[in-house]
């Protein structure tokens, strides 16, 4: 970790560079990282900031990165002392300039401190030299690329890093000679003097300073024209025939967004270029840096036999990241409490956009499984927070991250676009993007513009929907007369948080018969509300409260419809409905309702009969994970065999590679037996093809890992000859980092887990990923509780140090590969031994303990 932030360093450059106390008055607030009063202060001072910066990048990562960096700005009140960000040691500050003097500084909590009398209203001009910090640079030997959001511009460079204090960014980077370097403008000069390239970029547009970028290194560049448009897709895979067969297709996912947008929006493309990079290993599945926008290469890159669900994720992300050059990075959040606006436009815009470009596709069924099973994953738990929350400081803005914001947040958003109406919903974002553009706005402003276009109430309904954590939990209960027919259907709401909230929302209560179901529409719009139309219709086979899909809570069957599904739900004609009902079971099931040993037995008929892929897919993730987590040992060993043969007659029996390709995932992710792992090491040794499905790299790496956890005769051999048979040099190091987690050596795995806990051990956060996930596997999970209580103990550190979605994900692969009592008391006694644990991060503890804390009962309650 670098100096700490409540260090308090005094530092005054002279001429002579002589360091020496020095005395300024008092900014508005000092504190570590930019808090909410800090940032109103400068947002009401500062205006028309220009950012001139240089940045010398040596080849050798051993070496710091030198800067110069020039700041010009307006200051409308020049009565108090001036707040730089900049988190590094002050050692890292080599000159500071005011209006070409040296200027006296106070360096406090990560700020370079400005005294009143050195500046003036009107413009100023200070001139920084530095060591940058490497913290959010990424720096690996043949690239780097950097990922300021939310806040760790500051980490690298000197800034105001909040993100109303929008600035013009001009760029140059000297770099090896042989590297490519991309940033958020066009390049306007590339220059080579003997082993080292001078790149100068053009000023950017207003950008907020999580949203600067630049990547350089030795990427190879594929150039694609669509509409007139010129885009650079920069890579480094070595899997040529992988780059052919994806480039076109990422090129034109690319294209129908950006035509989509600025038709739904009326606003031409606002930045100056259009690239993308795909880096190895990204943090992220994509971050949308203006006309630089980084993915994951392996989001984009898919395999020769990409399932159907893979290929939608893929034009999900792309349309997410392109719709935010509008949604975001025109119009940004004045704070990072409204994070999730700029997120659930991207999200919301992205359902639509894709929809074209698969036309076979069920959307209803792709958003239902899409958004609600990891929306309800954190809404059900004890930990569950709402959309929008308050954010005192910066330095905490990564924890409101989640699927509350990337899940939940569009289903709420279809909500307010029916209330609104489609055409009034669009024609007043288009009001918002204008007014706004290249500024900055608030959730508030944007249901202002909606109000008025709307005879609802908004401002209500925004309060329990967006303000509010949790869902609701509702039910239907029928009366019957003496001939069999209806004589009431009441649905009823209730706060499972038992705080007596409501939520308005339409629904669709589904009547199922023998040969048809009858859907009658409802606003509930208080704790019970009949259901007109009802009366007098024959008593029905099963009632569904969510038959639609649209609606949002716990739908709580009765026991004859939740018996009558559970035996029936593969037989239901339309697939959006088998989806609803499969959510519904899984969440009976989590309430204690259905055993899941009958879940099992319903995937397992469900499947036989099954072709529509999305729910071939969500069918057996919710078969695994029935299967690894609520399943106990000996039930799991029990029914091992059967699964087995299902998977492997299943996957030889479909004809489409993509629905092969799922099939063989969740064999070799189940595989338990003796004979299944034979099976998959006559694979890995290419000694049995699995006809219509080629595997790639990466499969026969993931085959090694399996083969490793089960320990099967020669798994070192294994994984020393998969390591040599890896071609690409950056999948090759990430099997050698993760490889110490699957040692059956315990001083081993230990060995590798305090390499984790340091910071620099954690720098390649998805590695660690995999790797925790191996250390954890449930295969290992009894000698591995001895690491969860230490984990625990490093997420603060995790949050301090790591990207926004690490702390989580660090805790789901801690907790996620565990079932048992003692797992659980663990975090229990965590809990209880912190009661002033940071609110948030124990609301993420919470969140990822939730399956552990059910799984746990739900094991023991199986007595075996």
């Amino acid at each position: 970790m670098r100096l700490h932030d409540l260090t308090i360093y005094t530092v005054t450059l002279s001429v002579a560079g002589s360091l020496a106390a020095c005395e300024t008055a008092q900014p508005p607030d000092t504190s570590p990282g930019v808090s909410s009063s800090l940032a109103a202060h400068r947002a009401a001072t500062l205006s028309d900031i220009r950012y001139e910066l240089s940045l010398a990048i040596p080849e050798s990562l051993g070496e710091r990165i030198r800067g110069r960096e020039v700041i010009r700005f307006f200051l409308s009140d020049a009565s108090s002392p001036l707040l730089i960000d900049f988190h590094e040691s002050p050692s890292s500050l080599l000159s500071v300039r005011a209006d070409g003097s040296d200027a006296r500084f106070e360096y406090r909590n990560d700020h370079i401190i400005l005294p009143s009398e050195i500046l003036r209203v009107g413009e100023n001009v200070v001139e920084i030299e530095f060591l940058a910090g490497d913290n959010a640079l990424n720096r690996n030997k043949e690239f780097l690329y950097t990922l300021f959001v939310p806040d760790r511009a500051r980490f690298t460079i000197p800034c105001f890093d909040q993100p109303n204090l929008k600035a013009r960014f001009t760029l140059k980077l000297e770099v090896p000679a042989g590297w490519q370097a991309v940033g958020n403008s066009p390049v306007t000069s590339r220059a080579i003097d003997g082993a080292r390239a001078t790149y100068r970029f053009a000023e950017t547009k207003p950008l907020s300073t999580y949203l600067f970028s630049f990547v350089t290194g030795e990427f190879q560049v594929v150039e694609g024209e669509r509409d007139g448009r010129t885009m650079r897709m920069y890579h480094r895979e070595t899997d040529t025939v992988s780059v052919e067969r994806n480039s076109e297709a990422v090129f034109d996912l690319h294209a129908s967004s950006l035509n989509w947008l600025e038709d739904y929006t009326h606003i031409p493309y606002p930045f100056d270029k259009f690239d993308f990079v795909l880096i190895p290993s990204l943090q992220y599945r994509g971050m949308e840096h203006p006309g630089a926008i980084l993915y994951r290469a392996s989001s984009l890159f898919l395999e020769e036999a990409a399932t159907q669900s893979e290929k939608l994720r893929r034009a999900s992300l792309i349309a997410h990241e392109t719709a935010h050059m509008w949604f975001g990075d025109l119009v940004t959040m004045a704070w990072f409490d409204d994070v999730w606006t700029k997120e659930v436009y991207a999200n919301f815009m992205a359902a639509k956009i894709v929809n074209p470009s698969f036309p076979d596709i069920d959307h209803e069924l792709r958003f239902l499984l899409t958004h609600y099973p990891p929306a309800y994953e954190v809404d059900r738990t004890e930990g569950a927070n709402p959309i929008r929350q308050q954010l005192d400081n910066l330095n905490e803005a990564g924890t409101l991250y989640g699927a509350i914001i990337y899940q939940k947040a569009p289903i709420v958003m279809q909500q307010l676009e029916g209330l609104v109406g489609a055409d009034n919903f669009r024609d007043g974002l288009r009001e918002y993007l204008d007014t706004f553009r290249y500024a900055n706005a608030t959730w508030p402003e944007l249901i202002q513009i909606l109000d008025a276009r709307s005879a609802g109430d908004i401002n209500a309904w925004s309060r329990v929907w967006v303000e509010e954590a949790g869902r609701p939990k509702v039910a239907a209960t029928i009366e019957v007369d003496e001939l069999g027919a209806l004589s009431s259907l009441v649905l009823t709401q209730s706060d499972p948080a038992g705080q007596g909230r409501e939520w308005h929302q339409e629904l669709n209560v589904m009547l199922g018969y023998p040969h048809k179901t009858e859907l009658l529409p409802v606003r509930l719009e208080s704790r019970s509300q009949e259901v007109s139309g009802a009366k007098y219709l024959p008593a029905p086979d099963f009632i569904l409260p969510n038959g639609r899909g649209s609606a949002y809570g716990l739908f709580e069957l009765d026991d004859g419809s939740l018996e009558h599904l559970v035996q029936n739900a593969a037989s239901l004609e339309v697939p959006l409905v088998r989806g609803i009902v499969w959510l519904t079971l899984w969440d009976a099931m989590l309430e204690g309702r259905v055993a899941p040993d009958r879940l099992v037995d319903l995937a397992v008929t469900s499947l036989a009969f099954e072709t529509n892929e999305l729910l071939v897919q969500r069918i057996l993730n919710y078969l695994e994970e029935a299967y690894w987590r609520y399943l106990s040992s000996s039930r799991r060993a029990d029914r091992a065999a059967e699964l087995e043969s299902l998977l492997w007659d299943l996957l030889e029996g479909v004809i489409k590679p993509s629905l092969k390709a799922s099939y063989f995932d969740a064999y070799r992710s189940i595989a338990l037996s003796d004979s299944a792992a034979a099976r998959l090491e006559s694979i890995w040794r290419q000694q049995t093809e699995i006809s219509g499905l080629p595997l790639s790299e990466r499969d026969y790496m993931r085959l090694a890992h399996e083969l490793a956890i089960r320990e099967v005769n020669d798994w070192e051999a294994i994984l020393d000859e998969q390591q040599d048979r890896i071609e690409n040099p950056d999948r090759r190091e990430r099997f050698a980092f993760v490889r110490p987690a699957l040692s059956n050596d315990p001083a081993e795995r230990d060995a590798f887990f305090g390499k984790l806990e340091r910071p620099e051990g954690r720098e390649h956060e998805p590695w660690v990923l995999e790797a925790v996930g191996f250390l954890h596997h449930p295969r290992r999970a009894v000698d591995a509780e001895k690491y969860i209580s230490p984990s625990l103990e490093l997420l603060e550190e995790i949050q301090a140090t790591g990207d926004i979605f690490f702390p989580k994900d660090w805790l789901d692969a801690t907790l996620g590969g565990h079932n048992s009592e003692s797992a659980a008391s663990i975090v229990r006694r965590f809990l209880d031994d912190h009661p002033d644990y940071p609110a948030r991060l124990r609301g993420k503890i919470l969140q990822s303990a939730d399956g552990l804390f059910r799984s746990a009962r739900i094991v023991a309650s199986q007595g075996l």
